[in-house]
């Protein structure tokens, strides 16, 4: 029985920790395209043209 839950254990700890990396990974992927945006919202190219590319909503770019 102890055998049994320490393999829950790890298996628990494996799940979590795989997907509190592709969490990390997902949020850093989306603060990379606000980034992207915001850079070419400064250069003034257009909301929809920054929408297309970085594949945010024209209401996220505004808030840039």
């Amino acid at each position: 029985m102890a055998k049994g839950i320490e393999k829950g254990i790890a298996q628990g700890m494996e799940k979590g920790i795989a997907q509190g990396m592709e969490k990390g990974i997902a949020q850093g992927q989306s603060n990379e395209r606000k980034e992207t945006a915001r850079r070419m919202k400064n250069d003034g190219i257009p909301p929809e043209t920054i929408a297309k590319y970085t594949q945010l909503s024209i209401e996220e770019i505004e808030k840039l």
